[in-house]
């Protein structure tokens, strides 16, 4: 796919890896929607501010409406709530469904009809090393990732049949606002922008950005006792 003659709507672009993306996607000649809850909150120059609120469905509704000529969907935008399963808030636990989850779908449900009549184009969605392994005190996003990865997954067999390539991006921590508090080794989110687009680019149907995101996927041939040895 080129991107350079792309049209393309990216959400949670306000910040971190999504601005990131707007600003690569607006370098290659790409035409970018920038989808954010707060217009305000867009302030990348040549981007189109859209509203959306993956909580809301109807904000969803309202953006395929308002666009028409969108042939890549980027699933970037999410939520870190840092919500235990067993002791934490069941609306955390829900928002973050909503939005990994749910909200992913919604979006892949509105903008499927307008990527095939315009091609078929490709959808990337933005997951991470936590949907193939679990870190009990944030069990709600890792819970959601991994809905959203067996989502991406689903999509990907039943949209070939339009033409959508779909694209998964696994990478672990980034040096973003969702990770301001670690301390581990964070990847340049930049640099992940560049090297994703460049995979939807080359058709490849996933991307392990990172040597923490390859480790753990490959340890997953060796199950439970390779992941979670005692």
């Amino acid at each position: 796919m080129d991107l350079s003659g792309s049209t393309a709507l990216v959400t949670g672009a306000n910040r971190g890896l999504g601005r990131h993306m707007v600003e690569n996607l607006l370098a290659r000649g790409a035409t970018v929607y920038a989808a954010a809850r707060d217009l305000a909150t867009v302030q990348t120059k040549g981007a189109i501010a859209i509203q959306v609120d993956l909580t809301r469905p109807q904000s969803i509704v309202a953006a395929a409406e308002a666009t028409g000529d969108v042939t890549l969907l980027i699933n970037n935008a999410g939520s870190f709530t840092g919500t235990d399963l067993l002791t934490g808030s069941m609306d955390q636990i829900e928002l973050e469904m909503n939005t990994h989850y749910y909200g992913t779908l919604a979006m892949a449900r509105a903008f499927a009809p307008q990527l095939a009549s315009n091609g078929g184009g490709a959808m990337l969605n933005v997951l991470s090393v936590l949907s193939w392994f679990a870190v009990a005190p944030d069990g709600a996003y890792c819970a959601a990732k991994s809905a959203e990865w067996a989502l991406t997954n689903a999509l990907r067999a039943q949209l070939s049949a339009q033409g959508t390539l779909v694209t998964a991006l696994h990478v672990g921590y980034m040096d973003t606002d969702m990770s301001r508090t670690v301390t581990a080794d964070k990847s340049d989110p930049a640099e992940i922008a560049t090297r994703a687009l460049n995979a939807v680019e080359r058709g490849e149907r996933e991307f392990v950005a990172d040597d923490v995101s390859r480790h753990v996927q490959a340890a997953l041939a060796g199950g439970v006792a390779q992941l979670y040895p005692a």
